[in-house]
């Protein structure tokens, strides 16, 4: 008997949940909606049935006051404070209701009686002062939270009075609270250097930047911990002053010198900021100071990175000679495998000695690697031999990083390279079956570029069932990436010229852009992207237009008000492009605001 009455029960909440999740669903989607008299109906008859429920008391509260039938919320808080069990942190929504009805001495009245509760218990203070939050009555909050600090010194408020005092402006005490919690848990850095970066901008003299700088230079006076070194270093990084980053670095190495990896994040930072002479400097103290021969190895990997990313054809020389005396100094064997990569990346598309790159890859491939140094050889192999038009060789190799490391973002890239080369080939069909697959990457990166790609081939298949316009795109697509930029140039301008009614026009529109602004045909790539956006300008690409042409005019033909037009254009026009947040904090940098 007792076990079907325990059966019964458990039967009767397997019901009641879904029901009572669903009706709790469907409300919100009525209050989302407007449709406020249905929420309140469903509200009400979920109240009834679940009386303790304090989320559908405030629900059917809210709900009440976008009716405008204030008083019917009244009676329904001030029942719920009459009854058993203290809930204080409702008078803070009394208090609310009052204040929507302009009734600013009864709202007062129930927040400071609310208030009183944490002078008389202060584990009130959290419920208390979140309710006063999501008012935004963040100077009641603060109080809440301060006092009941004071008068409990083992709680711990600091992290929702340093959310306040940012919402308030007052960025000094901000500061200094995230600072306070990085203190006690040095692993609060990155939780401040995130709240920090809604502030600090690239300016050094905002008063963001100033403030912050001027707590942390006061900090590492009075007490010189390496983590408000390394906090400094992050706020010269924002500033672009790498130099200044470098110095923190340093001052942080000379505390730990085993731990170098602060120095070789912020050579990775300043190479991708392209300041080059700056990088030069932490590689070489990098070399310098390196503990072990692997990171040796790494920095001298480093070193010809920035070589290359600066170098011309008569540079050439030279690296080459740099490349083969590191090799004949540290040896061709597994341990200079980034060295070698480098190398052969170098030999194959600076030189363009294809084939001795490809000797040089597959001997490596040879050697006692681990699968995944050999997943990286395997597919820069591939990448060359797409680069000399072997594709099925390439292929081949493409497929054993597939199979060799399933799951890998490794793998996905392989197979999203599959399925380029099958474009470029020719064969759409095989192509469009990867990248479908490809669309729920892991890698939203390669998720998206699949994503491109099958729209373009499923697009320009449609009307063209030859798809002989796509054909001749793939082959322009395969000659830039060959930098022979005058024979991809002859072919889209072909495509224009005889395939007018082709849905392939807006990119060959926006390729011929691109490849005017390799080879600093700049005047040529504003008229083609203008062209794009007159002719095109409802169509999926108009935002790679109008992104494109507001960085040839911010970044190369320096005619900021111009970039501005293009970027206010995403901003109003694509809000949901990929571009969307760049533009608008690139627009924000030109019009002079202080970038939050």
């Amino acid at each position: 008997m007792r076990c079907k009455l325990i059966y019964g029960i458990l039967l009767g909440l397997f019901l009641t949940f879904p029901a009572l999740a669903q009706s709790d669903a469907l409300a919100k989607n009525y209050f989302e909606q407007g449709q406020f008299e249905k929420a309140g109906t469903l509200y009400e008859k979920l109240l009834r049935q679940n009386p303790n429920r304090l989320d559908f008391l405030l629900s059917l509260v809210e709900t009440y006051q976008q009716l405008e039938e204030f008083e019917k919320a009244e009676l329904l808080l001030k029942k719920r404070l009459a009854g058993r069990g203290l809930i204080p942190q409702l008078y803070v929504d009394l208090g609310y209701n009052y204040a929507l009805q302009d009734q600013d001495s009864l709202a007062n009245e129930n927040y400071d009686q609310a208030y009183s509760y944490v002078e008389q218990r202060p584990n009130y203070a959290y419920n208390i002062g979140k309710a006063f939050q999501e008012y935004s009555l963040l100077d009641r909050a603060a109080q809440v939270y301060e006092r009941a600090m004071q008068l409990d010194p083992e709680r711990d408020f600091n992290p929702q009075l340093a959310r306040i005092y940012g919402e308030q402006g007052k960025m000094e005490l901000m500061f200094e609270k995230y600072l306070d919690l990085m203190n006690t848990n040095p692993a609060y850095r990155a939780v401040a250097q995130r709240n920090f970066s809604a502030y600090v901008s690239d300016d050094p003299n905002s008063e963001a930047n100033t403030l912050l700088r001027k707590a942390l230079l006061g900090r590492i006076q009075k007490q010189p911990e390496p983590m408000y070194n390394k906090m400094l270093s992050w706020l010269f990084i924002q500033q672009n002053q790498f130099d200044k980053a470098f110095t923190q670095e340093k001052a942080v190495f000379r505390r730990d010198p085993e731990n170098l990896e602060g120095i070789i994040d912020l050579v990775l930072i300043t190479m991708e900021a392209e300041a080059y002479e700056q990088a030069e400097q932490m590689v070489q103290f990098l070399i310098d100071n390196a503990t072990s021969l692997e990171l040796r190895l790494e920095a001298q990997r480093y070193a010809m990175d920035v070589k290359l990313r600066q170098a011309t054809e008569a540079d050439y020389p030279e690296i080459e000679s740099e490349f083969k005396k590191l090799l004949q100094e540290y040896g061709d064997g597994p341990r200079t495998f980034g060295i070698q990569m480098a190398y052969y990346e170098f030999v194959a598309y600076q030189l363009e000695q294809e084939d001795r790159a490809i000797g040089g890859l597959k001997s490596l491939i040879g050697q006692q690697l681990t699968n995944y140094q050999k997943g990286r050889a395997k597919l820069l192999l591939a990448d060359v031999l797409v680069f000399g038009e072997k594709f099925n060789e390439a292929l081949i190799y493409y497929s054993q990083v597939q199979r060799g490391l399933k799951n890998d973002i490794l793998a996905q890239e392989a197979s999203y390279k599959v399925a380029k080369t099958s474009y470029y080939k020719g064969d759409f069909e095989w192509a469009q079956i990867q990248l479908d697959v490809l669309k729920k990457s892991a890698s939203q990166l390669i998720a998206n570029d699949a994503m491109e790609l099958s729209l373009m081939i499923r697009d320009n298949s449609l009307e063209d069932s030859t798809q002989t316009a796509l054909k001749k795109y793939a082959r322009a697509d395969l000659l830039a990436l060959q930098n022979k930029y005058p024979e991809s140039v002859s072919i889209l301008k072909g495509i224009l010229n005889d395939h007018q009614d082709e849905a392939i026009l807006d990119e060959c529109l926006l390729k011929l852009g691109q490849i005017y602004e390799e080879t600093a045909e700049l005047d040529k790539a504003e008229a083609v992207y203008l062209q794009l956006i007159e002719q095109f300008g409802e169509d999926i690409l108009s935002d790679d237009a109008h992104y494109s042409l507001g960085r040839l005019y911010e970044e190369k033909l320096l005619l900021p008000e111009k970039a501005k037009e293009q970027y206010q254009v995403l901003i109003f026009e694509h809000e949901d492009s990929i571009y969307f947040v760049d533009a608008r904090k690139r627009f924000r940098r030109l019009r002079g605001d202080e970038i939050n």
